[in-house]
């Protein structure tokens, strides 16, 4: 039998870098602080720390997986490239303009986010393709070799090319390109026929632009890895997790860094998806909150679901609409500001408010000792028994009770005229609910009954929290996997490689082409096999095809899954057929008489995914043995109670734990509320369930 090769999964969050390394003779992991100037140094640290735990040399890793928070952050902060824009006349404030939606219809007072850039920084060029992708005026080479002057003369790093309806057509696109890339050859170029092909100008243009932004930082940062890690004695290949929940290689990823945006969540739904189909779950809420933001994605039939368009840095209230829409492949989640280092404040209306701000790596929460003033939750949890201080990050952190005291009778206690449990209290409850809520609404959205989903929580802080949104929710079930406080790097361990490509062709049933829906689909099939065999030249590779479709006249598209046959041989009975089914299961009913149209074409390609054995149902068993006691806030009853703490590694198969009880291990902390009782199912996952659930 071939050896295992030893692989790394790497997780760079807004206060952890989290890193897991599997080998034959298990899996190490460590979480390590965010090194914010040069994240590179704590992915270092971090794999000297778990090659230490297996007894391996950092030469010995065979494959390294990585995710970050890189990419959004710049966007989010804005601390990109100097980048311009090159646009179609008439076309330079589209990315201002946005679209005719208000995410807060009745706000008078109304403040929409800025561009990315600002107007000087976007320059227009006299060409244009209709919708048909005909040329009505073609480009003068002399008048971009001009706009490639003033380019160079305003010492711009990177340069977004966003022409109008160049989805259909990308000739004139490309001879921008060309021409940049000889007049300059160290400015980077972004064309949006190759990051976005897809209608919409609006979501187009700005996702175009937030790729060349991010491009010279994404590219200088992967360089660097690479380099230390070439000192470190590593010379094996090093793939990217992209926000659809594939990987790809460090080479793609640097040139189209903006599908990085949400790569750590999309592991972290990648890792839910697993372990669902580890236990045979249909209905997954998954869970992931760390030290700066809370995602929480419902994954049906061990498949996350997925969406083309995903919003970046939200400024009001996280409203759906305030932010940046990047048109990219990407797991469909609710994220919000919600995490360990979240800030608390009391507003206004003396109520208590918490993040989006967060204290992250530098300086943390308050009882980090590391300068932070503020309450954060980290500090609520601490005070509320939650945390033991002495053993936190496996003891590489030592907490400071008196410093989380001290922030939250300043900032909370003594405006509300509070003691510090209630304050803490406050806090918590309030974080609490703003989760519980996303998770309500998200649920909605998306026409599903949380009563009916079982939760799995990941992330270093989820754990701590997960029981009380269940009751919050009314959800009964509840699993905490082996690996939950590094859960993020776990799941990119678990992703298949794969990439999706996508093209806007509009076309009407009733004008259906079917030699020419056949070629595209395997043009686009051969694009997107290509980067995936680029990644891993061995395996098979799957294609899913898929055409968003709507009635003639609306609005937005819902995506039809085909067979391979039927993309093949496109049949509009079949389109129609397919759609008419799929409209009806999301709204009740059909329109009779109206035209259907396809707006998108999609092909994924992606290797197989790894045989999943299920596991057998486990029988509660006896109690698991304690190793101490502790006061325990339980929010439910609102006050303390005498805890169990147990050590998850003396848990073995059908060890239960009666609530309250603290289940503690290096990573995270279990909170067993005291309405429920935990059992150690066969493969280490903890299933936390009413008392009396289970017969």
């Amino acid at each position: 039998m071939a050896q295992t090769i030893n692989r790394l999964g790497v997780d760079i969050g807004g206060t952890f870098t989290d890193v897991v390394l599997e080998t034959d003779r298990g899996s190490f992991s460590t979480k390590v602080l965010t090194t914010y100037g040069a994240p590179e140094d704590a992915i270092v640290d971090g794999m000297g720390q778990v090659c230490a735990k297996a007894g391996i040399a950092p030469g010995d890793i065979g494959q390294i997986i990585h995710g970050t928070t890189l990419a959004t952050n710049a966007l989010i902060e804005r601390r990109g490239a100097k980048t311009a824009l090159i646009t179609t006349e008439g076309f330079r404030d589209v990315i201002e303009m946005r679209t005719e939606s208000r995410f807060e219809q009745y706000d008078l007072n109304l403040e929409l986010p800025q561009p990315l850039l600002p107007r000087h920084m976007r320059f227009t060029l006299s060409e244009r393709v209709d919708a048909r992708g005909d040329v009505l005026i073609a480009p003068d080479r002399a008048a971009i070799e001009g706009l490639a002057d003033r380019i160079a003369e305003g010492g711009y790093e990177s340069v977004a090319v966003g022409l109008i309806h160049s989805y259909l057509n990308d000739a004139h696109e490309r001879m921008v390109g060309d021409i940049l890339a000889q007049r300059l050859p160290n400015v980077m170029v972004s064309l949006s026929c190759e990051v976005s092909p897809q209608m919409r100008e609006y979501e187009r243009f700005n996702t175009v632009v937030a790729n060349a932004y991010i491009k010279p930082l994404m590219k200088s940062y992967l360089g660097r890895l690479k380099g230390r890690l070439k000192e470190e004695g590593v010379g094996c290949d090093i793939f990217l997790m992209h926000s659809g929940g594939g990987i790809i290689s460090i080479e793609n990823a640097a040139e189209f860094p903006v599908r990085l945006v949400e790569s750590g969540p999309a592991g972290g739904a990648v890792f839910a998806a697993d372990i669902a189909a580890r236990h045979g779950i249909d209905k997954v809420l998954s869970f992931d909150m760390g030290g700066t933001t809370a995602k929480i994605c419902l994954i049906k039939n061990q498949t996350p679901k997925t969406s083309r368009v995903f919003e970046v840095a939200r400024t009001y209230r996280f409203k759906k609409g305030s932010g940046m829409p990047i048109s990219i492949p990407v797991i469909d989640m609710v994220e919000i500001g919600a995490g360990g280092g979240s800030l608390a404040h009391v507003d206004a209306m003396r109520q208590i408010r918490v993040g989006p701000e967060s204290a992250g790596s530098e300086p943390g929460p308050a009882c980090y000792g590391r300068g932070g003033a503020r309450p954060a939750v980290t500090d609520a949890d601490l005070v509320l028994g939650k945390l033991d201080p002495e053993n936190f990050a496996a003891g590489s952190i030592r907490l400071h009770p008196d410093l989380s005291l001290g922030a939250l009778a300043e900032h909370l206690g003594e405006p509300l005229g509070m003691d510090e449990d209630e304050a803490a209290f406050g806090l918590a409850e309030v974080v609490d609910e703003n989760m519980a809520n996303a998770a309500r609404v998200h649920a909605v959205e998306n026409g599903e009954d949380l009563s009916h989903y079982t939760m799995i929580a990941f992330g270093g802080a989820a754990p701590l929290h997960a029981g009380r949104l269940c009751e919050k929710l009314g959800v009964a079930r509840l699993l905490v996997p082996q690996g939950a406080g590094v859960g993020s790097a776990i799941g990119f361990l678990r992703a298949p490689f794969s990439f999706e490509s996508n093209r806007s062709v509009y076309m009407r049933l009733s004008e259906f082409d079917p030699s020419r829906i056949a070629a595209l689909l395997a043009e686009l099939r051969d694009e997107a096999t290509g980067f995936v065999r680029g990644c891993d030249a061995q395996s098979d590779i799957l294609c899913e095809y898929k055409v968003y479709m709507r009635y003639s006249g609306q609005g937005w598209e819902i995506p039809v899954i085909l067979s391979a046959a039927e993309a093949e041989t496109p049949d509009p009975d079949t389109f129609l057929r397919l759609f008419e089914a799929d409209y009806e299961k999301l709204f009740g009913r059909t329109v009779a008489g109206m035209d259907v149209e396809i707006t998108v074409w999609s092909v994924n390609a992606t290797t197989p995914p790894a045989p999943v054995e299920r596991l057998a149902d486990t029988a509660p068993g006896q109690a698991a043995p304690e190793q101490g006691r502790r006061a325990l806030f339980d929010p439910a009853e609102a006050r303390r109670n005498d805890a169990r703490v147990v050590a998850r590694s003396a848990m073995a198969p059908g060890s239960t734990v009666d609530g309250p009880a603290l289940i503690v291990e290096d990573e995270t902390t279990v909170v067993v509320p005291a309405s429920r009782r935990a059992l150690a199912l066969g493969d280490g996952t903890l299933e936390i369930a009413p008392k009396g659930a289970r017969a």
